[in-house]
């Protein structure tokens, strides 16, 4: 598996370690049975490039805390098919995240490991426009996160099945 793990934030240190980023986005292929050659792109940005890329692809003004940017419409696989290919980029900003976190009263770094995961999810094709689509998403969201943070031996703050802003 091929993940890269840009901090064009601006902040050093990121409020959350490459390898950190890394690890997460491996354990949430790894359990939704993606092909082992996909490649994912995790990418930290300031809030203007993040506000650029949210007026260019949304339509909406100011910054917001991730994007999600699919390449080949890749979907979790099955004991029969992982298709291979890239499966895109999420693109998060640490500095919204961090006025989420402070409002939501966790840790930075639990919020942008939500933020990842479910920027990972809308990559793989779930979404939350719907009451049955959100309770999915939102569900295997809190199991992805919950599972990564046990195998380390640490638990989270945030709720993690906490909505994202956008």
């Amino acid at each position: 598996m091929s993940i890269e793990v840009l901090n064009e934030s601006g902040e050093v240190p990121s409020p959350v370690g490459e390898q950190e980023l890394h690890d997460l986005g491996r354990h949430v292929l790894d359990q939704l049975r993606v092909h082992p050659r996909t490649e994912l792109a995790i990418t930290l940005v300031d809030e203007s490039a993040m506000e650029a890329l949210h007026v260019q692809w949304m339509d909406l003004p100011g910054p917001t805390d991730v994007m999600s940017f699919p390449m080949d419409e890749l979907r979790p696989g099955s004991d029969t098919e992982t298709p291979e290919g890239v499966l895109g980029d999420v693109v998060l900003c640490p500095s919204v995240a961090r006025k989420q976190a402070k409002d939501a009263g966790h840790s930075v770094e639990d919020e942008i490991l939500l933020l990842t995961t479910h920027g990972i999810l809308h990559l793989l094709g779930f979404d939350h426009a719907e009451p049955a689509e959100e309770r999915e998403m939102f569900e295997l969201q809190r199991t992805l996160l919950l599972t990564y943070l046990a195998q380390r031996g640490r638990t989270t703050t945030a709720a993690p099945n906490a909505r994202s802003e956008h």
